[in-house]
């Protein structure tokens, strides 16, 4: 396959694309905003000298000049990385205005694929700027969205407690599990979390917490798993004179009995029926496991 011909833009159009590094700069002045690696500003000199004495084309110019604008959100608590790659080259000459500078975002700790997708889905093209205005009020909103949801109202634990138990016929990624522990002290939650094949979820609380709580983890934490493998099912729901077995929220994996399977992801049945039984929740065992 024979080579692109690629050509370096003009002097002129080079200033423009060294014209937006500049405003970048300038709009983000504060340590860890702009990330310009030394070979990159060397670059810049090298094509600011170049376009004040255009006589010699400088030689070993790369394709693009690769930045990184972390935008502050929430008074600087958290960011979001968007990945600029400006063009210094064009496959033609004939241009009348230099190529635009294409971007896109880098997935936070606090996002999941899924989230970032659609936040980059509908974000503007061809004008950087304006993508860093749609960026930072949708991921604002995104922010504010989840602190509402996982926000725990002085109504939560105040009304009957249910038990509620949800069966998996697959649990097994850790950041999954950790997640149905860690967020379910916001909803007035208690419990256990059981991994393998199956896996099983018991929530002891209101019954309209349990319900925002599934919804919470669907959305969020499993916000990066296609629908159709989401597979959870509600099999049994105790309504009547339930009183608390537990005291907090917990994953009893490896706490539970011998692991079997290719994967040891397969937990040891009986040993679950026997816990449950010295907690007064055997009966719960046939109606959960089956």
């Amino acid at each position: 396959m024979a080579q692109e011909h690629v050509s370096l833009l003009s002097p002129d159009m080079m200033e423009t694309q060294l014209s937006t590094i500049d405003l970048l700069t300038a709009m983000f002045p504060n340590p860890g905003e702009l990330d310009i690696p030394a070979a990159t500003s060397q670059c810049v000199e090298k094509l600011r000298d170049w376009c004040q004495d255009p006589a010699v084309a400088p030689s070993g110019i790369p394709s693009s000049i690769l930045l990184a604008v972390c935008l502050p959100l929430a008074e600087g608590v958290k960011t979001i990385q968007v990945n600029i790659s400006i063009p210094l080259h064009s496959p033609t000459l004939e241009l009348d205005l230099p190529p635009s500078p294409s971007y896109t975002l880098r997935q936070p700790d606090w996002m999941s694929k899924a989230e970032v997708a659609t936040l980059a889905a509908a974000m503007p093209q061809d004008d950087v700027f304006e993508a860093f205005e749609y960026v930072r009020e949708e991921a604002m909103r995104f922010l504010e969205a989840r602190q509402t949801l996982a926000a725990a109202p002085s109504t939560r634990g105040s009304g009957p407690v249910v038990r509620v138990w949800f069966y998996f016929p697959s649990l097994s990624t850790r950041k999954k599990r950790e997640d149905l522990v860690n967020h379910a002290a916001g909803y007035a939650l208690t419990g256990f979390v059981l991994a393998g094949k199956p896996g099983v979820l018991c929530l002891e609380g209101g019954s309209e917490d349990i319900d925002a709580y599934m919804s919470f983890i669907k959305t969020y934490s499993w916000g990066d798993i296609p629908s159709h493998q989401k597979k959870v099912s509600e099999r049994f729901r105790e309504t009547a004179g339930v009183q608390r077995a537990f005291a907090g929220m917990e994953e009893i994996t490896d706490s539970l009995g011998e692991r079997s399977g290719q994967r040891a992801n397969r937990g040891d049945m009986q040993a679950l029926e026997a816990w449950l039984r010295a907690r007064g929740l055997h009966e719960a065992f046939e109606q959960v496991i089956f």
